[in-house]
Order: C-alpha cells, then sequence, then structure tokens
C-alpha cells in the first residue's frame, strides 16, 4: 500500500511538473507552423485581436492583458464581462498595428492575427513571444484556444471551454439527425445580396443549426455578391442577417424584389442577435449561433426556451454575466 501511494504521489508530481513545463521554457507551435517558446508563465498579455482578447476573457486571463486590439468600446462582450480592458492601451488594428507601442508595454506574450506575421518576428527578434492565430473555421478556433490554454498555463479551463463547444455540437448533430434540412440563405452585414458561401465558416453554423446553405455551391473564401435573379432561384425558406447588418428584417421584408421568395411570403427573415458577440463569426461564443439558429428551424426538436437556458448557461460560465441582463 505504502508502494502504492508513494506510486501515486510521483505520478501526480511528475505531471503537475509536466503541465508547469508547457508554459515554462516550452516550444509551442502556432497557427501558422512558427515555434514560439515562452520561458516563463505569461504575466503581461498583449492582444491585437478580437478574437483572441475574447478567449483570453473566457479562459480568466482578463487581469493579465495589459493591451488590447483598437475599438474595444465598440464590442459588448468587453462591457458585459470585463469593462476594464476598455480602458487598456491599443495597440491599433491588422492593418495599422502599433508596434512601438506594444513593445512599450513591456508583455511576455503577444498573441496576434495571422495577417500581423511581419510584426510577430520583429517582436520574437527582440525576445518577446509572439503567437499568431488564424481561427478562420471551427477547427481552427478550437485550436487557437488550445494552443492559448498551453500558452498561458490554463490548460484546464481550455479544456472545460472545448468541451462545452464539443458537447452542443454533439448534440445538434444527434438532435437534428434525422430532420428535414430547410434552405436557408445567409445575407452578409454590408448587403442582402452579400452571402456567405460553403468554405465560410457561417455556412458550417447554418448546417450545424440542421440548415442547407442554398448558397453552399459558391466557393469564395469571403462574402460573394450575387444578384436578385440567384437569390430567387435558389428560393430560401429562410433569411438570415449577419447580426451587425447594415440594414434590417423589416426592409428586407418589405423588398418588392422579394415578394415572390418563401422566406419573406411566410415571414421567415431572421437577425442573428449581437448583443454580445457576432455568433456569426468564429468567436469562442460561436456554438451558441447554431444553437439559437437550430431553435428558430426545428423549434418542435429544440424549443427557443431550452436555446436560451443554453446561452445563459454559456456566458455565466465563461464570462461572468447573465446573458439579456446586461
Amino acid at each position: 500500500m505504502k508502494k502504492l501511494i508513494s506510486l501515486l504521489l510521483a505520478l501526480s508530481l511528475v505531471l503537475s511538473l509536466g503541465l508547469w513545463a508547457v508554459a515554462e521554457g516550452a516550444d509551442l507551435t502556432d497557427q501558422l507552423g512558427r515555434t514560439v517558446t515562452l520561458e516563463q508563465t505569461p504575466e503581461r498579455i498583449v492582444s491585437g485581436y478580437y478574437i483572441s482578447s475574447s478567449a483570453l476573457i473566457a479562459l480568466g486571463l482578463e487581469d493579465k492583458l495589459v493591451g488590447i486590439e483598437a475599438k474595444a468600446n465598440k464590442r459588448p462582450i468587453y462591457s458585459l464581462s470585463a469593462p476594464t480592458l476598455i480602458d487598456l492601451p491599443n495597440v491599433g488594428t491588422a492593418k495599422e498595428f502599433d508596434l512601438e507601442g506594444c513593445i512599450a508595454l513591456n508583455p511576455d506574450l503577444v498573441i496576434l492575427p495571422a495577417k500581423l506575421k511581419n510584426a510577430a518576428e520583429t517582436l520574437e527578434q527582440l525576445g518577446i513571444p509572439a503567437l499568431l492565430v488564424n481561427p478562420e473555421s471551427g477547427e481552427q478556433l478550437e485550436q487557437m484556444i488550445a494552443l492559448m490554454g498551453q500558452a498561458t498555463g490554463t490548460q484546464e479551463r481550455a479544456e472545460e471551454l472545448l468541451s462545452f463547444i464539443a458537447g452542443q455540437r454533439e448534440n445538434l448533430e444527434t438532435l437534428l439527425a434525422e430532420a428535414e434540412k430547410p434552405r436557408v440563405y445567409m445575407a452578409g452585414n454590408s448587403a442582402l445580396l452579400s452571402t456567405a458561401g460553403g468554405n465560410m465558416y457561417q455556412s458550417d453554423m447554418m448546417v450545424l443549426a440542421g440548415g442547407e446553405n442554398v448558397a453552399a455551391e459558391l466557393s469564395d473564401p469571403y462574402w460573394a455578391e450575387i444578384g436578385y435573379e440567384q437569390l430567387l432561384a435558389w428560393n430560401p425558406e429562410y433569411i438570415v442577417l449577419a447580426s451587425d447588418a447594415s440594414y434590417t428584417v423589416e426592409e428586407v421584408l418589405a423588398d418588392p424584389n422579394l415578394a415572390d421568395c418563401a422566406a419573406v411570403k411566410n415571414g421567415n427573415v431572421l437577425q442573428l442577435p449581437g448583443d454580445a458577440e457576432a455568433w456569426d463569426s468564429p468567436v469562442p461564443s460561436g456554438i451558441l449561433g447554431s444553437v439559437w439558429l437550430a431553435a428558430r428551424l426545428h423549434g418542435d426538436l429544440l424549443p427557443e426556451d431550452r436555446a436560451e437556458e443554453i446561452i445563459a448557461s454559456f456566458y455565466e460560465t465563461f464570462y461572468g454575466f447573465s446573458y439579456g441582463e446586461g
């Protein structure tokens, strides 16, 4: 028995040292395949990307952030869950990154979008570890969360978040496996006649929600422009507007060009909520877009009140606020 106890204690020590070594003196591979060495657990983090900033909050690391991307005050998730972030120094955007400002914050870890590869390499030359992330799909988002958990010593929290996402995906796939799939058209934020093709994150969101993306045939890597003729030919049963659309559901319903469209005829024009974050983008809460949409497409299988419970649970667990009350 004593030998068994000693063995278990030794194993526990090895595991604990192994987990510590992940964040201390470890070589990590970022999402562009770069090797990044961390000598210690980061205490001063700069995030130059809203998706990584949101993930840092979910991992419980908002107190370690010393710099953040520009326009933080435009993102409700910060004011709802971590309002102190809004007043942090900003390091600009992917188009206009403030390299000198970032360096002045004396970070021991910088997390940047893939577009800022040159800035990341400059930081590395100065001895500042910089991870490049590229969450352009659901799979890449989950890889980013795991990577950030490893880099910051928050693997347990990252696993909890990933388990929530995986659990909701599995639940939707099982629940909707035999359901008929209504035809859905996803409209972009800038214009109704801008849509998400089959290669986009938004298409995966619709499919997971039990819908058929009418624009799946389009291979554009970004929003594709179409005409009314094409939209009418697809004749979607539902039209879903991006959460930050610059036009309204009422305008779509009143559009005379769409009088013969099934979605308009039946009043099935919806807009994704944007009260906290844009669920039609690869943010940690993005799975909620599929949950919300599934309840609208298949309310008999996933009642709306159940979907709201799932959404509320997510924000209470990972962001510490009551959704709908902020």
